[in-house]
């Protein structure tokens, strides 16, 4: 017999906010629930292991559009996995374009940090760089 669940116990099982539970619900990466005769939304087995796989995806960085894919792809058992290695090739793209950029972040920061002079923050050059149009709001 399947086990039911109520959406706070659905929560606390996969460690997700009951309002994420029904924000998926709403976009349709978990399927609406049947309702209780008191009208309370009543989970099954099958909607703890999509939120569980929802949850993971999401941990690893995926985008909902993405974990929407690797549901449907999911379903479909027979089919070949070369579309699941795309979407996983592309997201790890972007890991390593992000990694890129956030190395050059904490260079650029690091560079700034080492030329600070510890004085007065209207001689800040952390203050100047971030603000690299004052010159056009003081020339008036």
């Amino acid at each position: 017999m399947t086990r039911t669940y109520t959406i706070g116990e659905l929560g606390r099982l996969t460690e997700t906010k009951v309002e994420t539970v029904r924000y998926y619900e709403r976009v349709g990466l978990l399927p609406h629930p049947p309702r209780s005769s008191g009208n309370y939304r009543v989970y099954d087995d099958a909607h703890l292991g999509r939120l569980g796989f929802i949850r993971r995806a999401r941990e690893l960085g995926f985008s909902l559009d993405q974990v929407r894919e690797l549901l449907d792809l999911a379903g479909q058992t027979t089919r070949s996995c070369e579309e699941v290695d795309e979407i996983v090739q592309a997201h790890v793209t972007d890991i390593e374009r992000r990694i890129h950029d956030l190395s050059v972040l904490r260079q650029e920061l690091t560079q700034l940090l080492a030329q600070c002079q510890h004085g007065k923050v209207a001689e800040c050059r952390i203050i100047g760089a971030l603000q690299p149009y004052a010159d056009r709001l003081t020339a008036g």
